[in-house]
């Protein structure tokens, strides 16, 4: 086998076009759209590059046939922000050979360590969490939603089996909408809604601008607790909003204000895999002429919870059942929706994990973000729990 650097136009279609030949004989593998995967490697296009810097490689068998590839970065963001400098490894594809996963991560490792990294995580992305993060290591029969890793089983014993260990599991949950809200939600709801401080709300209406303003404010009312928090600026909430905006259905869109001020969202999105399963992971004319057809058909019946939130001084409220409540009456009674599935959730973040359990979600679907130290006597430790603070 050899290991190539993936820093030409071959090399590079080869990396791209890689999973196709890994999974060609699993159903259930919905591909990545090209477009992402190439805007996290594009410095045009991806603002890491500016301080950052990211690697590719292409393993090819004896034959010349591409069998694996690998990606590595260090995100001038979160690099340092711990006590050893930890890079990224990701888009990692292999076959069930471990002399094969050791050239690539090798690579990976060797490559970071001259960057001045002394581990590095992985699977995970030049990018944002919500994209390309993790390995999944729990139910391979349900779709993968847009966005998320999927794998063969067997890679998890390649990653240990090299020496990763699990930093955090994260967790997946699902909500059947044909599940009735529980009654103290239901009370919730009528409290708030009798209530003249209260009003519950979707998105329709509401400009861009609007929408961001309102997203973030409650984002930095609500994550405030979280170690390392920085308060989101106006420009990154627009920058979030614009990009959700082709897809968005404002229906979905749920907030609670308290005399006019929001202090709760449940932001969802439609599962766009549901329809990207027929693009076959180009969004080229032809798979843009798809989507707009089965947007307009309403393929999607799944919602993607992709944040959910309450200011901190109205978490225990009940503000979470209550936006359930809104959603059942506003979406699963006019048969818009049937399930919703929650973007993950750190096994790190208990209270978070609560209330998905409070809400009747279940745990449906497990992935692994893994850590590997390259000084291997180094005493290993997972991530630390968030703790409420008081």
């Amino acid at each position: 086998m050899k290991l190539v650097p993936a820093d030409d136009p071959r090399r590079v279609r080869d990396w791209v076009r890689l999973p196709w030949s890994v999974y060609r004989n699993d159903p259930n593998w919905i591909p990545h759209l090209r477009q992402d995967v190439e805007k996290v490697f594009d410095p045009a296009r991806n603002p890491l590059f500016k301080e950052g810097a990211a690697r590719r490689w292409v393993l090819y068998d004896a034959a010349g046939v591409p069998v694996g590839r690998v990606a590595a970065f260090v995100n001038p963001r979160t690099a340092r922000t711990e006590e050893r400098p930890t890079g990224g490894m990701g888009f990692f594809e292999c076959p069930n050979d471990p002399a094969a996963a050791a050239m690539l991560l090798d690579a990976a490792r060797d490559w970071l360590a001259a960057q001045g990294m002394q581990a590095m995580d992985g699977p995970i992305n030049f990018g944002e969490k919500n994209m390309f993060w993790g390995l999944l290591i729990e139910n391979f029969t349900d779709p993968p939603i847009y966005g998320v890793n999927y794998n063969p089983p067997y890679y998890r014993d390649l990653l240990e089996g090299y020496g990763f260990r699990e930093y955090y599991k994260q967790l997946f949950f699902k909500r059947s909408m044909a599940v009735k809200a529980q009654p103290i939600f239901h009370r919730k709801y009528n409290q708030l809604k009798n209530d003249p401080d209260y009003s519950i709300r979707d998105g329709r209406g509401r400009s861009v601008d609007q929408l961001a303003e309102d997203f973030r404010t409650v984002y930095n009312a609500a994550w405030v607790d979280h170690a390392g928090f920085k308060p989101m600026e106006q420009r990154a909430a627009l920058k979030i909003i614009r990009a959700m905006k082709p897809v968005m259905d404002p229906r979905i869109l749920i907030w609670v204000f308290h005399r006019e001020r929001p202090v709760a969202f449940y932001i969802s999105l439609p599962e766009l895999n549901e329809i990207f399963r027929h693009v076959n992971g180009d969004l080229n004319w032809l798979g843009k002429l798809k989507f707009l057809w089965h947007k307009w058909r309403g393929t999607v019946k799944t919602m993607t919870g992709i944040v959910f939130g309450v200011a901190r001084e109205f978490q225990g409220k009940g503000l979470e059942g209550a936006m359930i409540v809104f959603a059942e009456k506003h979406l699963v009674e006019t048969g818009l929706y049937r399930d919703t599935v929650l973007t993950w959730i750190g096994d790190f973040n208990p209270r978070m994990i609560k209330v998905c359990q409070n809400l009747d979600a279940v745990n449906y679907r497990s992935m692994a973000t893994y850590r590997y130290l390259f000084d291997r006597q180094a005493p290993f430790q997972r991530h630390p729990i968030i703790e409420k603070k008081e």
